[in-house]
């Protein structure tokens, strides 16, 4: 009992320390994916000139919504922030 008691409390300590470390440690755009942030971005993508970050970026789009179709909501919010965050880009 208290080396589960232990385990447990060790395990609390360490995701309490490493949370903060990579969410800070995430560069692109937080993007939740939903279909408000879908048509943000493909408006926001839709937009851009036709250039080669364009194309990367409606590639992102189109790998959100395939993670969206198959349940992989983090990834699907992974691809949706690189997608938003080229459509910033300059």
């Amino acid at each position: 009992m208290i080396k589960t008691l232990i385990a447990a409390t060790t395990m609390a300590a360490v995701v309490y320390a490493v949370a903060p470390a990579q969410a800070a440690h995430r560069h692109h755009v937080g993007v939740g994916c939903s279909g408000a942030n879908f048509g943000k971005t493909e408006a926001a993508v839709e937009a851009m000139a036709d250039n080669e970050v364009k194309f990367a970026a409606e590639k992102e789009v189109s790998l959100a919504q395939d993670a969206m179709l198959n349940n992989k909501w983090g990834a699907c919010g992974e691809h949706l922030g690189k997608a938003a965050e080229a459509s910033m880009a300059k």
